[in-house]
């Protein structure tokens, strides 16, 4: 990587651009190994500047001036102080729905400008996804009213409350705890009920603030929060409340770690050590097997021991000690991981999410000792009952049932099972995309970067290397068979990835694909009236309970103009063991439905699994 410009590439981008699709991906994968994404450095630079400054500076800032045992100028204060830390997690939470958090900047998609949320969703007329559109009155449609906007507003405003509160001071605390003192729990009320009739109208707003994990903090605070500061609390609920924020971090951790079993996640390792600015090209050679880009063994041990394991057994020993040695290491590991994760620059750059959490395991095992914060010194063990409820209804139906559950709140964050799908558009349909409010496409963005505008040629090179990044991935080998053996145009078309697209019409996303299946393609087509076949996605959904490893992984094909056109599912074992740009031809595809009116496929059996 350049710090102002990209390195230079290997080969010219206009004799990559005219090489075969296979072929492309081939050059593409194997240049990732070294140079990632291939993005300015100086761009990085932005990345942690804005974190710093905009998230901790400013935010401390606030708390600091808001909460009588803060002090910005003096560090101990921030690490054992609840105050600080629901304040910090409403800052946090009012920036991801404002764009300044993940999905910020070019590793996202929004290369000029380097924001989108907020821009689209105060604007009527952009296209909005609601949840249930067909089932809960008053959500019908996909475009955004004035009362959209106002109801966004409405949630800016109801995060402004419990940030810029004065905070009440905690009468009763177990002893050897410094003073304590609590954001009131009425300022928490209407983000409780306003980014829930959010998130009716739009979830894509509600799945930006990371809802999932922001509003329990929110819900407890309010909740537990009020029994600690009513006439007759005792210390006890104090602890209570402390102990439960540690579990919604550790149902978190605990989460995303079991969704990383079964085939998906060792391969997602090498992709993000490859995407790390100042990483030794020797170190990420390593994590490759030769002659290929498929995973090493060095990728497996940190993937499954230094990712699975410590993120499935440290917070399980942070939940369950009551000791301060083991609860203090276990804390340290804990930073260590986020740490790293953060010096990654994981594609969706969820950079603060990964501070803010290596920081939230100080305060509540550092700042608050486990031989009293612990689950077996709660006041009223009862609560474990509908806190443990509250936390895991989203994990556990969203592994069993992911179609119905977004992969946030499955806690599936960077597991390498996603639903994903990718566009292919005749010529001519992507530039009818800038027809949509706000959309502009990004191409043209890329030509006007700062602070390094692109070429054409390396404008489309690079929206390219987002399909070599999904290739790279189980599901992508997947994606790419169905594609090349059910498109017979397809070295004619502009392929995308489904995440860019995403981006550029919603104004955001964070891998989730569910925001850009058939939903959204329907809404491209009610604006633009496509004939058929001049859009397709091939779109696949996360697999089921991953770690049996013989469940199939199920997709579908849409034409924008006929919907649905073809059901089908392919077999991730054999998905892992192909390179990306599948050299032995599209992996098995079974066929269990397809549409009659369909005629973009080739003639194959119906199954040759």
């Amino acid at each position: 990587m350049g710090f102002l410009t990209p390195a230079p590439e290997p080969r010219p981008a206009a004799e990559v651009l005219a090489l075969p699709l296979q072929e492309r991906i081939r050059h593409m994968t194997t240049t990732w190994v070294t140079e990632g994404f291939n993005t300015p450095r100086v761009l990085h630079v932005i990345y942690v500047l804005k974190m710093l400054g905009l998230y901790f500076v400013v935010g401390l800032a606030l708390t600091s001036a808001t909460t009588d045992h803060v002090s910005f100028t003096d560090p101990g204060t921030w690490f054992d102080s609840v105050a600080a830390y629901q304040k910090l997690a409403v800052w946090l939470m009012a920036l991801e729905v404002l764009g300044f958090g993940g999905t910020f900047g070019p590793l996202c998609g929004h290369f000029a400008p380097m924001i989108g949320n907020v821009r689209f969703w105060l604007r009527p007329g952009t296209v909005r996804m609601a949840p249930w559109p067909g089932k809960v009155p008053l959500t019908g449609g996909h475009t955004r009213t004035w009362f959209d906007v106002l109801l966004y507003v409405a949630v800016l405003g109801s995060l402004a409350w419990p940030l810029l509160a004065g905070t009440e001071p905690v009468a009763l605390l177990p002893s050897g705890t410094d003073p304590q003192e609590l954001v009131p729990p009425v300022a928490f009320v209407p983000l409780l009920v306003l980014m829930p009739l959010m998130g009716l109208r739009d979830k894509v707003v509600f799945l930006s603030a990371r809802s999932e994990q922001y509003l329990p903090v929110m819900l407890f605070s309010a909740v537990l929060g009020a029994l600690v500061l009513r006439d007759g609390a005792t210390p006890g609920d104090f602890v209570d409340l402390v102990v439960a924020f540690k579990l919604i971090i550790c149902v978190v951790w605990i989460g995303a770690g079991v969704s990383k079993l079964g085939e998906h996640f060792v391969s997602v390792v090498p992709v993000m050590i490859s995407n790390t600015p100042g990483q030794p090209n020797a170190v990420k050679r390593a994590h490759y097997r030769d002659g290929g880009v498929l995973p090493s063994g060095l990728a497996w041990f940190l993937a499954h021991v230094g990712g699975t394991t410590v993120e499935v057994l440290v917070p399980l020993v942070l939940m369950l000690t009551a000791n301060t040695t083991v609860a203090v290491v276990g804390a340290m590991v804990m930073l260590v991981f986020h740490l790293f994760i953060t010096s990654t620059f994981p594609l969706a750059v969820p950079l603060e999410w990964n501070v803010f959490f290596g920081y939230v395991a100080i305060v509540l095992w550092v700042g608050f000792d486990a031989s009293t914060y612990n689950i077996g010194d709660m006041e009223h063990p009862v609560l474990l009952l509908p806190v443990f409820a509250l936390l895991l209804w989203g994990p556990v139906l969203g592994n069993l049932r992911p179609d119905l559950v977004s992969f946030l709140p499955s806690m599936r964050q960077y597991a390498g099972n996603w639903a994903s799908g990718v566009w292919a558009m005749k010529p001519g349909v992507e530039a009818r995309l800038n027809e949509l409010p706000l959309v502009e496409n990004q191409l043209d963005q890329l030509q006007r970067m700062w602070p390094t505008p692109y070429s054409p040629e390396d404008a489309e090179l690079t929206m390219q290397k987002a399909l070599a990044f999904r290739s790279m991935h189980s599901q992508g080998r997947g994606l790419f068979s169905v594609l090349i053996d059910r498109l017979p145009d397809v070295e004619a078309r502009t392929i995308r990835e489904g995440e860019f697209v995403c981006n550029s019409v919603l104004g955001w996303n964070f891998g989730d694909g569910h925001l850009h299946d058939e939903r959204l393609v329907a809404a491209v087509q009610d604006r633009l009236d496509l004939a058929p076949g001049d859009l397709v996605v091939v779109y696949c959904e996360s697999q089921a309970t991953p770690w049996r490893t013989s469940v199939p992984q199920r997709y579908r094909i849409i034409d924008a103009a006929l919907g649905v056109v073809e059901r089908g599912t392919w077999d991730v074992r054999q998905c892992v063991r192909e390179q990306p740009w599948l050299p032995n031809g599209p992996v098995p595809l079974t066929v269990s439905w397809r549409h009659p009116d369909f005629h973009g496929i080739t003639a194959q059996p119906e199954s040759h699994a």
